[in-house]
């Protein structure tokens, strides 16, 4: 028997114990058949050679033939039973007695049986006792279905993230950032792009990829996919990741690559920073070469001014819940003229999201905010759709470059 076992195997262990105790018998055990295999997961014995993680082909298994309609549920003598004598287990380990129920899930797939079974025959096994098993078959399904669905879950999402991630990565196209003052394109930000058919956004799509450990691969190949289009477009590119991709070897490589002075790089305020001396010792040597930080979604997040205050950033971008409709509200008019006046008095930049009407851009302006973003200023697309930015914002080094971040 394995020394350790999880929350949900040890229940199922409970479960098997009171089946071994109340039929009496020498061995229960909970197995998941995969088609071909019977894995017997977890084995409550007491005989040292069954043990959990054992295996058997499945169509040579009492619980295969029970289920096939070709043994009796309950089997008091196996020596009365042909079919059975006829299996390699009534030879070893020499099976005598046997009681199997189906474990099924919610949905009526069978997951596997719920079984118990001794040495000896035992005349008393009997119409109760199958019903014992089906009740503590149903409890093992209950313990067994989350972690069924997680399992699908990850394999829904490998099969999909495997697609992409063949393909290079997600698509990526660009979205123009605008001067409010003067409505010239000065940079525009790469977004990632997936199939239609998966019904989910980016957002979404990346937080499923880190949640089964392929978050950094699907944002390092987004990177790349941003970086490639700064050889065809002018202006600088916006470039999001999150905090814990930035932290890995693979991020440090991709950046050291690019032309700093035109790529902001963009923190989500919605990820939370567990080292923000390991950020600063990463961001400090590619700031200091002319890269440009910025944290995005503010407003929208669940964390405080701290990762602003911490982190410096030169861009402060606003989510497109305080900015749009900012003309008619004057509680957002209020909030975002408090927020302009934080990031000038810290010597950040403002850039504004999701501006779709000429009546919120002017009240944006209005407001102090420096550039911005959607709709109204164009939708993402490929980089030849972008026009040109402004010619004095067209030198990586100028004082508009710099500033226009």
């Amino acid at each position: 028997m394995r020394t350790e076992r999880t929350a949900a195997e040890q229940q199922i262990a409970d479960l098997l114990g009171t089946a071994r105790r109340s039929l009496d018998l020498s061995v229960a055990f909970l197995s998941r058949l995969d088609g071909t295999t019977q894995h017997l997961e977890v084995v409550e014995s007491s005989v040292p050679f069954i043990r959990d993680g054992a295996t058997q082909r499945q169509d040579t298994s009492f619980c295969q033939a029970i289920l096939d309609g070709r043994l009796p549920t309950v089997i008091p003598d196996v020596k009365r039973e042909p079919v059975a004598m006829a299996l390699p287990a009534a030879r070893i380990p020499r099976i005598r007695s046997y009681v199997s129920a189906p474990v099924t899930l919610s949905d009526g797939s069978l997951y596997g049986t719920f079984c118990a079974f001794g040495f000896t025959s035992d005349k008393e096994l009997g119409k109760r006792d199958e019903a014992l098993m089906q009740v503590l078959a149903s409890a093992a399904a209950v313990v067994v279905e989350p972690e069924v669905r997680a399992q699908e879950r990850r394999t829904e999402i490998e099969d999909r993230l495997g697609r992409v991630a063949a393909e290079g990565g997600p698509l990526v196209v660009l979205q123009p950032i605008v001067d409010l003052a003067t409505g010239r394109r000065v940079g525009a930000e790469a977004l990632s792009r997936f199939p239609a058919d998966w019904e989910r956004t980016p957002d979404v799509v990346f937080a499923e990829a880190h949640s089964i450990g392929l978050g950094h691969e699907l944002e390092l190949q987004a990177l790349a996919g941003a970086a490639a289009h700064l050889d065809r477009v002018d202006g600088y590119v916006a470039m999001n990741v999150s905090p814990a991709t930035l932290l890995t070897p693979g991020c440090t490589r991709l950046l050291g690559a690019l032309p700093l002075d035109r790529v902001v790089l963009e923190l989500t305020e919605h990820d939370a920073v567990e080292d923000y001396d390991a950020l600063a010792a990463v961001l400090t040597p590619f700031r200091a070469a002319g890269l440009r930080l910025a944290i995005d979604d503010v407003g929208a997040g669940f964390s405080s001014l701290r990762h602003i205050v911490t982190t410096a950033p030169d861009v402060i971008k606003l989510d497109r819940s305080i900015a749009s409709g900012v003309a008619t509200d004057r509680v957002l008019a209020a909030l975002v003229g408090s927020m302009v006046a934080f990031a000038h008095g810290s010597g950040a930049r403002v850039v504004a999201e999701g501006v779709e009407t000429a009546a919120d851009a002017a009240a944006l302006g209005a407001l102090g905010v420096d550039l911005g973003q959607g709709w109204f200023f164009g939708r993402p697309g490929p980089p030849e759709a972008l026009g040109p930015v402004h010619a004095a914002s067209a030198g990586s080094r100028s004082p508009a470059a710099t500033s226009a971040a």
